[in-house]
């Protein structure tokens, strides 16, 4: 068995009472998430956790609150973000943390902490679940980008707390989870003014923040928490959400490790660290699953859709943050593909319970972030796949899509079926289907595929729709996915980073996508250049009393 290279484990994996940074409660219809950062609760060492700066530790809490919000408290309307510590809200990210850290690390704990915001944003409008972010001291940098991805935000008048982006200034760095596009096409802050706030390391407090809308509203500090009441009881009715609904317990996910991969109940993970692949197996479920709302009640978060969704997510995190070098996933699906189509089926039936649709929106949230995740996708349609409604999915978020031809053997011969789900259930953040953007939205091509929904179309059918890449037979299959494998692990990885995530994200541009592709790829950049990361570099400088010596040529 290969040795495993170094890398940082990371588990993903936690539950309210693990937590040492966030506390979650509930009264009635709105629930509060507190931060009150543990400061030598850091991820790793070498840092400390001070003026409720954040790693991503903080960020694993964060996402575990907002699930635990979705599916154990579907009684809830809206959610208060506020701190638990004197004066300080959030001061973002913890620069000493970003100091010591790979650029490795960095960008994927960037990734990680956007995804997060953005699912704030995405509950808000497909659920209908509103934020508020009670800003009851200073907020800077990542403190005050988690609040623009609120619905609202009330800041406390008491003449000393600002909310601020001083990374420009101050670090070299650019606010790295969104800050300058939120400010820009949420919020809406003139251009100019955008200009001065995110240049200046101060910020902007009181009713100057109100009028250049970087808040929605002050308070003084007597007022502040009646106030938060009140607007967040406001959001809350507004966002349309009527829920009597008793919640589900997130039970603990349950993984078996080794050397080489890990394995759940409905996906496998197995390395090949000398091919540097990884492959990615999701399983049809094997039992009879519930067709009416009480029964998927009662399954709870052993419920095929949730719990795949769930194992689902673990696993791609896992991948992206502690194995690097693993540059290839190859996507494959295993089981009855009838069983996949029936859920499918149950869930489009039952699409307005309130289970169903926060089921959906994880589903959602977690097949974008294969969308987004720096590796190489590959589908392999082989006999015994499901590529079926929702696992369909899988083959159309890959950069390639190989299926099996077996003309001659018509009952092994692998089958893709189309339904529902690929025609905008589960949407990139392009708001677009898969089959959208495969398409350019190109009327003909779009019809057609609709046309051969509930059909197992075997591979020339499918290549003939446009549905995949190539349709090897089985004399050439084995060499052909052996030569496309090679060439790419061949090539730069910066440079296929780059290029598929051009290709990916062709045509259609939304806040969300700029957020992942002008401002990352940005922010990638500025992580790797001497002003802010060289032995001179204000990242690198920052809390030691030296100058920063920066190379001022415009590039």
């Amino acid at each position: 068995m290969s040795e495993k290279p170094e890398a940082p484990r990371v588990d993903y994996r936690t539950a309210p009472d693990q937590y040492r940074h966030w506390t979650l409660s509930t009264e009635g219809e709105t629930a509060r998430l507190t931060l009150d950062i543990a400061e030598d609760g850091g991820l790793r060492p070498g840092y400390k956790l001070k003026l409720n700066s954040y790693d991503l530790g903080v960020d694993i809490e964060l996402y575990d609150a907002l699930n635990r919000v979705r599916f154990e408290h579907p009684q809830v309307k809206s959610v208060i973000v506020t701190s638990g510590k004197e004066r300080i809200f959030c001061s973002g990210a913890n620069i000493f943390m970003l100091g010591v850290s790979s650029h490795a690390w960095k960008v994927n704990f960037c990734k990680f902490t956007n995804e997060t915001r953005n699912g704030i944003e995405d509950s808000s409008k497909h659920e209908g679940l509103k934020f508020l972010a009670a800003v009851n001291g200073a907020c800077a940098g990542g403190g005050y980008e988690l609040a623009l991805a609120c619905d609202e935000i009330v800041l406390v008048d008491d003449r000393s707390s600002a909310v601020s982006l001083p990374e420009v200034p101050l670090l070299g760095v650019l606010p790295g989870t969104g800050g300058l596009t939120r400010v820009t096409d949420k919020r809406k802050v003139r251009h100019d003014l955008a200009d001065i706030f995110c240049t200046s390391v101060e910020g902007v407090r009181g009713q100057r923040a109100v009028d250049w809308r970087l808040v929605d509203a002050i308070a003084k500090p007597a007022q502040f928490e009646a106030q938060v009441q009140e607007r967040a009881r406001q959001l809350g009715d507004a966002g349309g959400r009527s829920l009597a609904a008793q919640g589900i317990a997130l039970t603990p996910l349950q993984r078996q490790d080794s050397a080489d991969g890990f394995a759940y109940e409905h996906v496998s993970v197995a390395i090949d660290r000398a091919r540097r692949t990884a492959t990615l197996t999701v399983k049809a479920p094997t039992t009879a699953q519930p067709t009416d709302t009480a029964g998927m009640q009662a399954a709870g978060a052993q419920w095929w859709p949730l719990a795949m969704g769930r194992q689902l997510d673990d696993a791609i995190l896992n991948l992206r943050t502690s194995e690097l070098e693993i540059g290839t996933w190859l996507l494959k699906t295993e089981g009855d593909a009838a069983a996949v189509l029936a859920v499918d089926a149950s869930l489009i039936a039952h699409s307005d319970y309130w289970l169903v649709r926060q089921t959906l929106g994880l589903l959602r949230r977690t097949f974008a972030r294969l969308d987004v995740s720096s590796r190489s996708l590959f589908a392999l349609v082989e006999p015994g796949s499901c590529f079926a409604g929702m696992l369909a999915e899988l083959a159309f978020a890959a950069d390639r899509t190989y299926m099996l031809a077996l003309p001659d053997d018509a009952e092994r011969a692998p089958r893709l079926t189309l339904d529902a789900f690929n025609f905008g259930l589960l949407p990139m953040v392009t708001e677009q289907s898969r089959l959208q953007r495969r398409f350019y939205e190109e009327a003909g091509p779009l019809e057609a595929a609709r046309g051969a929904m509930a059909r197992a179309l075997d591979a020339d059918a499918a290549l003939a729709l446009g549905l995949i890449t190539a349709a090897p037979d089985d004399i050439d299959w084995d060499d052909e996915i052996r030569m496309a494998l090679e060439e790419r692990a061949a090539m730069s990885p910066d440079a296929l980073t780059g290029l598929e995530a051009n290709l990916r994200f062709a045509g259609k541009e939304n806040m969300v996508t700029r957020v992942f592709g002008r401002l990352s790829a940005w922010q990638n950049w500025i992580f790797q250049r001497p002003n802010a990361v060289g032995e001179k570099g204000a990242l690198k400088l920052y809390g030691k009393g030296e100058k920063v010596g920066f190379d001022f040529n415009r590039v």
